[in-house]
């Protein structure tokens, strides 16, 4: 099934939710600032999506900007750092059969689309 972490305030999100719409296939919205993912479910995004926690980091997001900017924290530290900001998690992400998308450009939409 495929499962998209979805801020409804984001354009971007909003298109890469439309072309799930589009596609009929079954799909679980998760809005991810309402229902931040589990320490092992965002593990499991890193790996899925092949980033460290930094690559999915949205650093001009202004809570990055007035706590975390310029600073150097481990992985680790960056995992929990998300777990208690989820604003600072990239979106959207989409999640399909072992594959994930970061589904911000058009090359990951379209990349993302023809999976489906």
């Amino acid at each position: 099934m495929l499962k998209i972490y979805h801020n409804t305030r984001c354009g971007k999100s909003r298109s890469a939710l439309q072309i799930l719409e589009k596609s009929g296939h079954p799909y679980e919205v998760v809005e991810y600032l309402k229902n931040p993912p589990t320490e092992t479910e965002l593990r499991d995004l890193l790996r899925l999506l092949g980033k460290k926690p930094l690559e999915l980091i949205r650093q001009k997001e202004p809570v990055f900007q007035e706590h975390f900017k310029g600073k150097t924290f481990s992985e680790e530290e960056w995992i929990k750092i998300m777990l208690e900001n989820p604003i600072l998690i990239e979106r959207p992400i989409v999640v399909m059969d072992g594959k994930a998308w970061v589904a911000r450009d058009e090359h990951s939409l379209a990349e993302m689309e023809a999976s489906l």
